[in-house]
């Protein structure tokens, strides 16, 4: 019986605790600090407590793009001088609602890195975990994302990345020219679209 009485009194506590919403410290009479949602009158040095939120990074993706996201991460390799397929691919993956890192390939270190990385200076290349799918095609690409186990459609949309900023002039002229083969490795017809 006592087990009830004490289970009732909880559940009629807990509506008003829910409700309470924000915290406050002050100071009695006898200088003795207390903390509660309801202050009395009399306290002096009342304070509103503040508590930071808890959320941390990708906890606004869906469970199973998270998931995806922590098994297989993705990353577009793209340069400067790759335009239509390099759109058509960072398009297809904002539509699908995949959470990616762009990287844009400008020097010549950068290029050579990129090449020992994935075997290959094509661009577009897309990084799925460990993969490396090198040219823009729509099916295979869609196809490596469904056996990452992402979404096939876009319950999450992912924030468009922003661009790189333009290099000055110097570095212009230093960084090396990526062939034009690399920028737009796959004919209109085959990109699946």
């Amino acid at each position: 019986m006592k087990r009830i009485v004490l289970l009732l009194g909880c559940l009629a506590v807990m509506p008003s605790v829910a409700q309470a919403g924000e915290l406050f410290r002050w100071i009695d009479a006898k200088g003795t600090v207390h903390y509660g949602d309801a202050p009395p009158a009399d306290a002096t040095q009342i304070e509103p407590l503040k508590f930071p939120a808890a959320i941390t990074p990708g906890e606004d993706l869906p469970y199973a793009t998270r998931r995806a996201q922590q098994n297989f991460p993705v990353t577009l390799y793209v340069a400067e001088n790759c335009f239509e397929y390099c759109d058509k691919a960072r398009n297809l993956l904002i539509e699908r609602g995949i959470p990616f890192a762009e990287k844009t390939l400008q020097t010549q270190e950068e290029l050579d890195a990129f090449k020992a990385l994935s075997g290959s200076s094509s661009v577009p290349t897309l990084r799925v975990g460990r993969s490396f799918l090198k040219g823009f095609l729509a099916e295979q690409w869609h196809n490596e994302l469904d056996i990452a186990d992402y979404p096939k459609t876009a319950p999450y949309r992912a924030p468009t990345p922003a661009p790189t900023p333009a290099p000055a002039a110097a570095d212009q002229q230093a960084a090396p020219a990526i062939p034009e083969s690399a920028g737009e490795a796959v004919p209109d017809s085959a990109a699946g679209q």
